[in-house]
């Protein structure tokens, strides 16, 4: 690798600016530990279905670090926003502040995945020696770029453990939230899983289940070319219904849905759900390395336990049938700890530019950590598992 003297920062406003085999070796060197949200196709395809625009608030200013021999040494996906939508590492309270103070929060820069509280890595720098190096090299670049450009803030949503720390030594704020995650414990079946449960546990589980099917539904995993445009047609007006009940205006579009069947389908799992042969409900997952990550649910009825089932129960068969050693079932949601997922610490990094901000929002995450490390220790407490196994996930 160059010398870190000789590195150079780009700035590209479209991820089709970089070589995807080059952004890969980067963001996903290891098949084992691939993160589907942070590769190059999945982040092309926001833009190319028009989902990520400076027209909808996301302005891609994707960083990219060349070494001296002009080899791409690590890259970032950044963007401009003008709001806070779409990000889960919620800050609108921030930005209400400073500006009643006068100040102007937006645009403000972020390092994340649209629309996606999936954790992962941010500052993708390619693996060897002087990794740690070109890690802060990103960071010290992106914090460039807001002084440069004269913004509030530059925000690494969801970030690895090691980046936060990483990021905190580099004058970065720290902050930390949960979600909810399932640990395969080497489980050869969805019984094993229900054996490590409590007994009253175990029996809602199994309650819940019957109660869901009890119609007659029936329920398919598809993938990959199995998957059709009617399927997604389908998953479309399931994730419409759920997000204009939730959201008031879904992120994402139809285009987006085909793209991805069409560039990642074999990383793409539809849990879709049918009463005499009509869809009437599903769920979206992607596979990546040994995780599988719940992303869209939605129905166009109403049956009881029936999104427990398909988002939930559904995953975990589908793990343990595959191998896979955790299911991340998205953001928030404490009823998922009765079903077998236990709280998870995500991570975020927050550099603000203005000094006595800093300081008011400093004060405010402390606190704030403080509370989220009580409640994971208190729901952790509460797991569903058998006697002490509620903090190794059912392990005995």
């Amino acid at each position: 690798m160059a010398d870190e003297n000789e590195a150079v920062i780009q700035i590209v406003s479209a991820i089709s600016e970089i070589e995807a085999t080059d952004w890969d070796a980067c963001a996903n060197p290891d098949p084992s530990t691939h993160n589907p949200f942070i590769s190059h196709v999945f982040l092309k395809a926001l833009e190319d279905a028009g989902a990520v625009s400076p027209q909808v608030g996301w302005q891609p200013q994707h960083m990219v670090l060349l070494g001296g021999d002009g080899e791409i040494d690590g890259c970032m996906p950044l963007y401009a926003k003008s709001h806070s939508k779409g990000e889960y590492v919620f800050d609108q309270g921030w930005a209400e502040a400073f500006e009643r103070a006068g100040g102007d929060y937006y645009p403000k820069l972020i390092a994340a995945v649209p629309f996606t509280p999936v954790p992962g890595a941010r500052l993708l720098a390619r693996p060897g020696p002087g990794q740690a190096k070109r890690v802060q090299l990103l960071a010290a670049g992106a914090i460039e770029l807001v002084r440069r450009h004269n913004l509030s803030s530059l925000h690494v949503n969801f970030a690895t453990e090691p980046e936060w720390d990483c990021l905190a030594d580099l004058g970065f704020l720290k902050r930390i939230d949960q979600q909810f995650h399932w640990e395969n414990q080497d489980y050869d079946t969805f019984g094993d899983f229900l054996a490590s449960l409590a007994s009253r546990k175990r029996k809602a589980v199994r309650k819940e289940r019957q109660q869901a099917m009890a119609l007659g539904l029936e329920i398919k995993w598809l993938q990959g070319k199995d998957i059709t445009e009617a399927d997604w047609d389908a998953m479309f007006k399931f994730y419409m219904d759920t997000g204009e009940r939730k959201w008031g205006r879904p992120y994402l579009n139809r285009t987006l849905f085909s793209l991805l069947g069409e560039r990642m389908g074999e990383r793409c799992l539809l849990m879709m759900v049918e009463r005499e042969g009509e869809k009437i409900a599903g769920a979206l997952n992607f596979i990546g390395g040994d995780c599988l990550y719940g992303r869209y649910w939605g129905a166009l009825e109403h049956h009881p336990f029936l999104h427990f089932e398909v988002c939930y129960y559904q995953a975990i068969e589908f793990a343990i049938a595959h191998g896979l050693q955790r299911v991340e079932a998205g953001a928030q949601g404490e009823h998922k700890l009765a079903r077998g997922y236990m709280p998870t610490p995500t991570y975020s990094a927050h550099w603000i530019a203005n000094p006595n901000f800093r300081h008011a929002i400093e004060a405010y995450l402390e606190d704030e950590r403080s509370y989220v490390e009580q409640a994971r220790e208190m729901l952790t407490d509460y797991g569903p598992y058998r006697k002490a196994d509620n903090r190794a996930g059912g392990q005995s």
